[in-house]
């Protein structure tokens, strides 16, 4: 797991808000940039962040890309922040 780049990716707030949408199931492009007052340059941007964090995954469907989260990421997130935190002596 890239820490460096899971972390800095979810420090920007729009990145968060992606990730929040994604919660509720798969979405296309336009679906998530329809929510945000961006461009659809801007949107796609924060959208390849969280790919290279491996945040979220992309489906091609004919025209249209989808995206969903990658909860395995996250569960390793909260593993290490446990470990972290535990008294491992």
């Amino acid at each position: 797991m890239a820490m460096n780049e899971t972390l800095k990716a979810i420090s920007d707030s729009v990145r968060r808000d992606i990730l929040q949408m994604l919660k509720s199931g798969k979405k296309s492009a336009g679906e998530i940039a329809e929510q945000f007052n961006l461009t659809g340059a801007t949107v796609s941007y924060h959208l390849s962040k969280l790919k290279k964090a491996d945040l979220i995954t992309e489906q091609k469907y004919k025209n249209f890309i989808f995206y969903e989260l990658n909860t395995s990421v996250f569960e390793e997130i909260l593993t290490w922040i446990y470990d972290l935190g535990g008294n491992n002596q």
